[in-house]
């Protein structure tokens, strides 16, 4: 199940709370598309894996999400997630990811 967010919306409170609603918003991504593939859904995994791997499984799931998206029936930028999150623009790749959620929402 897919849910509509706006994207401007989750940029501020990212910035707004330094940060932590970004943890929210990944682990919410991660669900939402692991649900819609039939996968399981476990987003705090996740970021336990990126603290565990100091960061680099952060940069293997931007990767993984892009064929996430492509299973669920969108666009696959697993290539240019990677990019911008190894330049620091991860919360970028974020809303790319959910610009992609919200496309398909307003699909079906």
């Amino acid at each position: 199940m897919l849910t509509k967010r706006s994207v401007a919306s989750c940029i501020i409170l990212t910035f707004i709370t330094c940060g932590i609603y970004s943890l929210f918003w990944l682990v919410n991504l991660h669900n939402d598309f692991a649900k819609v593939n039939n996968e399981n859904a476990n987003g705090g995994m996740v970021i336990l894996l990126t603290i565990i791997t100091c960061g680099i499984y952060g940069l293997v799931w931007t990767y993984q999400m892009g064929r996430n998206i492509e299973k669920a029936g969108g666009k696959n930028d697993g290539v240019l997630y990677l990019v911008l999150t190894l330049f620091g623009l991860g919360i970028v790749a974020f809303a790319l990811m959910q610009n992609q959620e919200n496309e398909l929402c307003e699909r079906n």
